[in-house]
């Protein structure tokens, strides 16, 4: 088993904390002044049971992973809920529901490659990129020379997802997207 530090902690992760399997679904840095020093605010759904808790992890803090099978998967498309991958290596699909994505499926392209995990032979996990390139599908007209404005205008994009991008970006643009926060990084 592997420890890691609890600011490495991302959506998606498998920990092993409490004695059962954990998938972080989400992960937040959060810096309190003075002296009470930074942590890790993190939301864990139980593999097993299906409950759901947040946890603090104070940022120093070492967390175990858990042992998990992973496999390079390519997600393929979509067909009603289900989202179908398939296997790099020996090509076998495989068929997962929408909530098991849980806040995931937004930065899913056909042909994108992800990584799925597997605890005792069951998908337990997509670990998808730490940042994809969308397309930006439907937002109001940009402005002309709005460069050094920090204002920001939603933005739909070809997966459904609406991300807050910079004035200055139109339809058609593509974007890279951080898909850890769900936040305009740059244009791609």
């Amino acid at each position: 088993m592997a420890k890691v530090e609890a600011v490495e902690i991302r959506p998606g992760n498998l920990l092993e904390w409490d004695k059962r399997v954990w998938r972080v679904l989400k992960s937040y840095h959060v810096h309190v002044g003075g002296r009470g020093g930074a942590f890790m605010q993190v939301e864990m759904k139980d593999i097993e049971a299906g409950t759901k808790t947040n946890q603090r992890f104070r940022t120093e803090d070492k967390v175990e992973r858990a042992y998990v099978d992973a496999r390079e998967m390519q997600y393929l498309y979509q067909d009603g809920d289900s989202y179908i991958f398939m296997d790099k290596e020996n090509y076998e699909q495989l068929s997962l529901p929408a909530e098991f994505l849980e806040g995931q499926t937004g930065y899913l392209l056909p042909n994108a490659d992800v990584q799925i995990n597997f605890y005792n032979g069951r998908p337990i996990g997509v670990e998808i990129p730490p940042s994809v390139i969308l397309t930006v599908v439907d937002t109001e007209p940009g402005i002309k020379k709005s460069t050094a404005t920090t204002s920001f205008k939603p933005a739909k994009m070809e997966t459904g997802i609406t991300v807050q991008v910079p004035p200055f970006i139109n339809k058609g643009e593509r974007i890279k997207v951080d898909t850890n926060e769900g936040k305009y990084m740059e244009r791609a």
